[in-house]
């Protein structure tokens, strides 16, 4: 499996986390899924809704996003397919944090900020059993 992101859309995605820095960033995939993997057709990012003190390294996406996502991605023909988030000056692994809040199928695609730039990315998908994150690969 393979999450396929096109340049553009990776540069929005790390405009938006690159703007949230020094606090997490994030936002929705929204796209396509087929047997070959995910393609993600449009971002939507949104404001870190965290408590304040928390947002350096937490970020929470609220159920009104989630349903606005799915709003959006319907009238688009899309499905949301997956969530993005940064990692502010921390490698791009998924934390257990991460996994505890993680739905299985979707895909995780979390980009390291570095002092306020991005740096490497990497993508995850929790398992059916949602013990652990599967990597997956990314391709533009």
């Amino acid at each position: 499996m393979a999450l396929i992101v096109s340049s553009d859309l990776y540069s929005r995605i790390t405009a938006h986390l690159q703007a949230a820095y020094p606090n997490e960033g994030a936002g929705l995939l929204l796209g396509q899924a087929n047997g070959a993997g995910k393609t993600v057709k449009a971002v939507l990012p949104f404001p870190n809704k965290f408590e304040a003190g928390e947002q350096y390294h937490r970020y929470l996406i609220t159920a009104q996003d989630m349903l606005n996502g799915e709003v959006e991605a319907e009238k688009l023909g899309l499905d949301v397919v997956g969530v993005f988030h940064s990692h502010p000056d921390h490698p791009a692994q998924a934390s257990e944090y991460d996994r505890e809040y993680a739905l299985p199928w979707y895909s995780y695609l979390i980009v390291s900020v570095q002092k306020g730039r991005a740096a490497d990315a990497r993508s995850w998908v929790l398992n059916d059993d949602r013990e652990q994150f599967i990597e997956e690969n990314i391709s533009p």
